[in-house]
């Protein structure tokens, strides 16, 4: 008999819905943000959107809320969608999601535009079968139940994933659910397998509630976006306060890598996880991560997540992901192709 995660690790979780997540079982309704506080001072508001234990945590950790002649206004929103549902209602300046939102949205015919991106590494994103699973490798999948989020990231690997060996989403039984339901059932012996992303990943393996059959490595990008409102950017004032604050997200970002386990703790703090988990998920993906440029490379991987959600007739037009994006903070970044960076052991 699977012996079920504590409830008292299962609610933190649920309230995390990641940057990754495709929808919300929270109220996604436009302006779903939380009311937040406010940093900063000066005659200009730069509006963000933002998610629990996501660029607001990591930018006060890292001191870099200190000295801004502009404001910082923030809202919290369950999962990127919201977000950019906001960002189009220009109701938030920019707000960071991950690789998937993005491709939805522009889809959706949304006025959002994507100005920075960074890369991590993809082996927080797996498939997770139970310890006592039978299941060794992908292509015993066929048949078998698994629990995605819908329009996620850990859709599309879950997608990529099985077409690498053959299958299709037709050669298994796709089952809908959020994260913190797909966590009961997969903890419960309800589905045979789970698509998912970081922290859930280190929740599961740090629970020994189970295992990795394939990860994210060679199948999903590891993309992460900062998308912006195109009015907010053809303010001056705005886009002058956009470009300072990337800066300092990528400062921040920086100050992550050298600092993991000070990271580690205020994440934890922040959203409820574990210490140990939060720590885990720092090293796999969260801390990996390497600010890069949004260029051809990029967009040409995105455009391929886009066609294969517009092939399985999810995404509703051909999208041409490269109108959705804006160049002018690339600067001298890396290609997004740079390798993510890695913790060595004395991390």
């Amino acid at each position: 008999m699977r012996r079920r995660l504590a409830p008292a690790l299962l609610l933190p979780l649920a309230l995390l819905l990641s940057a990754c997540s495709g929808s919300s079982s929270a109220d996604t309704s436009l302006g779903g943000g939380s009311g937040g506080g406010t940093d900063g001072k000066g005659d200009v508001t730069l509006n963000v959107g933002d998610q629990k234990g996501g660029s607001e945590a990591v930018l006060r950790a890292a001191g870099e809320l200190d000295g801004l002649d502009y404001k910082i206004h923030w809202s919290t929103f369950t999962s990127g969608p919201p977000l950019l549902e906001a960002v189009n209602a220009k109701a938030v300046d920019i707000g960071g999601v991950g690789n998937t939102p993005p491709v939805f949205a522009a889809g959706a015919d949304s006025k959002i535009t994507v100005v920075a991106a960074t890369h991590g590494a993809a082996k927080g994103d797996t498939i997770l079968v139970p310890n006592d699973s039978k299941l060794k490798k992908v292509a015993e999948l066929k048949g078998k139940s698994i629990a995605v989020a819908q329009g996620s990231s850990a859709h599309y690997q879950l997608v990529a994933s099985l077409k690498k060996v053959g299958l299709s989403l037709k050669d298994v039984q796709v089952k809908y659910l959020q994260p913190a339901d797909a966590l009961a059932a997969f903890t419960s012996g309800k589905v045979d397998a789970w698509a998912v992303w970081d922290p859930y990943t280190s929740q599961v393996l740090r629970g020994k509630q189970g295992r990795v059959i394939t990860d994210g490595d060679g199948i999903t990008n590891g993309l992460g976006f900062q998308v912006a409102a195109p009015a907010s950017l053809k303010d001056a004032r705005k886009s002058a306060a956009i470009g300072d604050y990337l800066k300092r997200l990528r400062r921040a970002q920086d100050w992550v890598f050298k600092h993991p386990d000070a990271w580690a703790k205020v994440w934890s703090k922040d959203t409820g996880l574990p210490y140990d988990v939060a720590l885990d998920a720092v090293k796999r993906s969260n801390g990996t991560r390497v600010s890069v440029a949004v260029d051809k490379s990029a967009i040409a991987s995105e455009q391929a997540i886009a066609d294969a959600f517009t092939d399985l007739k999810l995404i509703p037009r051909k999208v041409d992901f490269g109108s959705f994006v804006d160049t002018r903070f690339n600067g001298d970044l890396p290609a997004s192709t740079t390798a993510p960076r890695t913790f060595g052991k004395e991390s």
